[in-house]
């Protein structure tokens, strides 16, 4: 089997958490190296914390690289209402013994691109300031990433805001530099992501799996479980993951996308064209809107189980 060579860019908070426990037991997936970057939670906990859920699967030898520890221009936002002070709800996990790479995650993530020669996947799970950076010190970067799918963004409505989601929010002005790019994108925005939802059914049986990955779930969600609205938990970040290995199960258009950073009621906005008269003349991105969330769900459980 050819697998997909991919980096992992991560604000690793609790649903970041889950993305790479998925991203790990993916047999089609080859996770070539994982950035950290503020967002969730501050970068140096996000680092910590990718090392850690590594070690938990079993995957020290997965390099990770410390990004950037606060968004280009906007003041740092982070969710610690959510998911907690340490990023994973409080919950504690052994220590990764890996050894820490110096290497900056710019370079790192350049290098990994050049090397793979236009073949690299790049799912970015938190705000894209690390991607921003490495275009900006490394303009060709965006002629050796194949793709980059992105959990973020929405065309109607907002998490943080009544028409933005946070990890856009979070630093917008990185995140249009990186539509503005000409990469190509898929956004995974909660038009999609906020049907990839694990109920209470669902979280009830993933407990009784009994083990130590359904153990961190469940309760290092806790939080997350408690802010929400409804008797459910959004698995957000899994969606880029997973439509790596399943494409099948999401529902996508090509459209155009750029981001607000000026509004002041409308600052994070991805403004998207699929579902507007106008259309911008750059339409290099395809936004995702639905998927079939009980094979989904299905995916997760049997990753979960099977510890």
């Amino acid at each position: 089997m050819n697998k997909i060579p991919v980096w992992i860019d991560t604000d690793t908070g609790v649903d970041d958490a889950v993305a790479l426990v998925v991203a790990g037991n993916l047999d089609n997936l080859d996770i070539v190296g994982i950035s950290a970057v503020c967002g969730n939670t501050y970068m140096e906990n996000a680092f910590n914390n990718a090392r850690d859920v590594l070690a938990l699967i079993g995957k020290e030898h997965i390099k990770v690289y410390k990004g950037a520890s606060r968004p280009l221009i906007s003041d740092l936002n982070i969710s610690s209402h959510i998911h907690g002070v340490n990023g994973i709800g409080d919950y504690i996990l052994p220590e990764s013994k890996a050894e820490i790479e110096t290497m900056n995650a710019y370079d790192a993530l350049y290098e990994k691109a050049l090397e793979l020669n236009g073949e690299l996947v790049v799912c970015a799970i938190g705000p894209l300031t690390n991607i921003a950076i490495s275009i900006a010190k490394h303009p060709d970067i965006v002629d050796y990433i194949k793709e980059l799918n992105i959990m973020g963004g929405a065309i109607i409505g907002g998490n943080i805001s009544p028409c933005a989601e946070f990890n856009i929010y979070c630093d917008p002005h990185g995140a249009q530099n990186v539509f503005k790019s000409g990469i190509k994108i898929n956004m995974f925005g909660l038009d999609v992501t906020s049907k990839a939802f694990l109920d209470e059914n669902d979280l009830n049986e993933i407990e009784s799996y009994n083990n130590k990955l359904s153990d961190f779930l469940i309760n290092s969600s806790k939080l997350y479980y408690e802010h929400g609205n409804a008797n459910h938990i959004c698995q957000h970040d899994s969606c880029p993951i997973i439509y790596l290995a399943y494409p099948e199960i999401f529902e996508g258009h090509e459209c155009g996308i750029y981001v607000e950073t000026r509004g002041s009621l409308t600052i994070g906005k991805t403004c998207c064209d699929l579902y507007s008269d106008f259309k911008f003349e750059d339409r290099h991105c395809k936004a995702f809107i639905d998927i079939n969330r009980e094979k989904f769900v299905k995916l997760i459980k049997d990753i979960y189980k099977s510890y």
